[in-house]
């Protein structure tokens, strides 16, 4: 544990998981954490209106799983108690992608949970409420950011209660973890500083999900199923995993209007139209457990804050306020609970400056770039479909007929196929695929091509 504290008061603006992360990041550092969420946060695993996303597939890859337990030790016992299921990686999930059905399935060595994102939350939520010096207040709706006269420092934040009353409260240090950041970009402008520039991919991504009793003559050969399309011109895909309480979820899409409708029948027939049959067979006889929840998915916007000039003192957005991802790639709840050890660690290293919180946003800024690299590079591959908006790499099409080489390497060579996931588990930077012998045994697949 830190001993050293840097400041008094830090408040956290939203409890999903952005913000639950965050508040134990900082717990160790301040005297007081104080939590303001806008929703009434349920006692048990259920869904809240502040996250509509949740009632679909959620992935935790195993760099989020080990990030948990970084920032809370035992986590992974508390997912396995409230009921969540083990994967071994590479083997559990049958993964249909064109040229491969199923891709071969192997032990890679880890597992990892499959569990419904409000357990998740539940769990960690109830690890920050376990910390003394943090408090969650529910049903609290922050209007704005409050910063000193000259717009240099942040001095805390303005909320209206569950009352309806408006309400004050001091801070050192504010996180900014409400979601689309609109509060930092608010506080910009109206002490009018420069908005951070924005890089956009446009997908229009749309998804429906439906929860399922695991029938008894379930497949014993997976647990769950990830089916792609035949890129670019077919869009739909679907991935169904097991949760807790034997249940299935799964969640279809496509992109550009070619998305589930919200009824039960049409939701089935747009599963049965998938590229392949298995999700289709699974589902079509088993007990439907709940309705239709749809979802729509836009853009994938990252915020370049580390080019600002300057930045007020003792305010730091973190999660989708500094980048949203296509949820396809289940990369969020993982890259914020990594932005939040990011957190954690600086605050360590900046304890015994003479003003540690001076320089903490534009440190975090410049490091956490490392950690987005990887998964904004995935996010790049949604220009593999030409209605997609943004500025396609200039290197995108040998990207792409490397990456279908790497595939092939990695269907023919476990080791291969262990990095792959590796990277796709954000293990390990996409930089490792440019080891010199790797890329030498791609290109001789891409000669063949």
């Amino acid at each position: 544990m830190a001993s050293t504290l840097i400041g008094k008061q830090a408040v956290v603006i939203g409890a999903g998981m952005a913000g639950l992360t965050a508040a134990g990041a900082l717990a160790d550092c301040f005297d007081q954490v104080v939590v303001l969420e806008r929703d009434t946060l349920p006692s048990e695993a259920t869904y809240r209106a502040g996250t509509p996303q949740a009632r679909h597939v959620h992935a935790l890859l195993l760099s989020g799983q080990r990030a948990l337990s970084e920032l809370f030790p035992g986590i992974e016992q508390d997912l396995a108690r409230a009921g969540a299921v083990p994967l071994r990686a590479g083997l559990d999930v049958r993964i249909e992608r064109p040229g491969y059905d199923p891709f071969p399935q192997r032990d890679l060595g880890w597992f990892s949970y499959a569990v419904s994102r409000p357990t998740i939350e539940r769990a960690v939520r109830e690890r920050v409420e376990g910390r003394a010096n943090t408090t969650l207040r529910q049903r609290c709706r922050v209007q704005e950011v409050l910063a000193s006269p000259n717009g240099e420092a942040v001095t805390g934040v303005r909320y209206e209660n569950g009352n309806g009353a408006s309400e004050t409260i001091a801070a050192d240090f504010v996180v900014d973890a409400s979601g689309r950041g609109a509060l930092t970009l608010a506080l910009l402008q109206s002490i009018g500083r420069p908005m951070p520039e924005e890089t956009t991919i446009g997908i229009d991504l749309g998804y429906a999900t439906c929860v399922f009793a695991i029938p008894d003559d379930a497949s014993n050969d997976w647990k769950g199923i990830m089916t792609f399309g035949q890129a670019p011109q077919n869009s739909r895909g679907g991935l169904m995993l097991p949760l807790e309480g034997n249940r299935w979820m799964a969640t279809i899409g496509g992109r550009h209007g070619d998305v589930p409708p919200g009824d039960a029948e049409g939701y089935l027939n747009y599963a049965r139209a998938l590229r392949t049959p298995t999700i289709y067979n699974a589902i079509s006889h088993a007990k439907r457990l709940d309705g239709v929840a749809r979802y729509g998915f836009r853009e994938s916007v990252r915020r370049h804050f580390e080019r600002l000039d300057s930045f007020p003192r003792g305010l730091l957005p973190i999660g989708d306020a500094i980048c949203r991802f296509n949820p396809v790639y289940g990369q969020g709840m993982s890259v914020a609970a990594l932005e939040a050890c990011l957190l954690k660690r600086l605050l360590e290293r900046v304890g015994g400056d003479s003003n540690p919180i001076a320089g903490l946003a534009p440190t975090f800024f410049a490091e956490v770039q490392a950690l987005i690299e990887t998964p904004w590079s995935v996010a790049t591959l949604d220009f593999v479909f030409p209605d997609t908006r943004g500025q396609r790499p200039a290197d995108f099409e040998i990207t792409l007929k490397f990456g279908i080489a790497l595939t092939r390497l990695a269907a023919e060579d476990p080791a291969v196929h262990k990095l792959t996931a590796e990277v796709q588990n954000l293990l390990k930077p996409r930089s490792a695929y440019r080891d010199p012998v790797l890329v030498q045994r791609v290109l001789a697949i891409m000669a063949e091509a």
